[in-house]
Parts: structure tokens; sequence; C-alpha cells
């Protein structure tokens, strides 16, 4: 056996060889379990579940909107809305499992594919999900619902 092969070997029982990338996180695959509520063009439901369209648009060019809507994602939001003009009185339960990649990438999908309509979409990033998370362990989904017209929703 060469020295070479030995130390290939070495390498591959101490966990130094190469590992495939993992998989980037798919936004559209996430989107499934909003698309049981939101439906899967984002249109909503009226009078409980609000459309993924302007307003969402609209929320994601100011911190405070894009900070709105990672913690409706993280910490689910619970109480009366007012989106589009129109009222909406469901609850968003929330979405357990989802490191920030995915949320970041759930959140691109409804900013470039779904929400067709509003201003032009900056997306989000992991690093940037992680940053508005901090802080947020105590807040209910009722508190993060408050954060909706805060955040210039309408």
């Amino acid at each position: 056996m060469s020295l070479r092969t030995v130390l290939a070997a070495a390498l591959l029982l101490a966990g130094a060889a190469p590992r495939p990338a993992l998989a980037a996180a798919d936004g559209a695959a996430i989107f499934t379990r909003c698309a049981a509520c939101h439906t899967r063009t984002g249109a909503g439901v009226p009078g409980t579940y609000p459309p993924l369209q302007a307003d969402y648009r609209r929320l994601a060019t100011s911190p405070a909107g894009r900070r709105y809507l990672v913690l409706t994602v993280v910490r689910g939001q619970m109480g009366p809305l007012t989106v589009e003009g129109k009222s909406y009185a469901g609850i968003m339960p929330a979405q357990a499992g989802l490191d920030d990649e995915a949320i970041a990438a759930v959140l691109n999908h409804v900013g470039t594919t779904i929400a067709q309509s509003g201003p032009v979409f900056r997306p989000f990033t992991a690093a940037e999900v992680g940053k508005l998370k901090t802080g947020a362990q105590g807040l209910s989904p009722a508190d993060v619902n408050k954060l909706h017209q805060a955040a210039g929703g309408k």
C-alpha cells in the first residue's frame, strides 16, 4: 500500500474528505405549508387569510416591515389584521423547524414569484433573518400582529 493510499484512507476516516454541498433551501417547496391557507397563488381567503401581494412587497421595503415578515413566520400571528383595505381574523401558527436559510428562501419565493404587485422586492438573506429574529423569543403571535400596522401594513 502506498503512502498516498494510507493518507487518503486516514483523511476519509477523520472526516476530512470533501462533502457534497447541501442543497439550497427550496422556497417553493416550503411555500406548500403557506398555500394551505394563503392558497397556491397567494390570493388568500376573504375574511380569514390575507393575500400575499402588494402589502407583502410594501412591508419588505422597510426594516420594520422586514422584521414583521420574518417574525410572522418564526413566531406566528394572531388577531385582527387589515390588508389592502380588507379585514382578516385568521390565526397563523409559527412555522417550526425552519432555519434561517429556509425562512429567507420562502420569504423570497413569496416576494419574487407569488407577490406580483407592489414595490420592487429586495431578497432576504439568511444572515438578515438571523439578525431580525434576535430578541423575539418572548413575542407572542398577538405581539407580532401589532407589528403589522406599526411597520406600515395596510
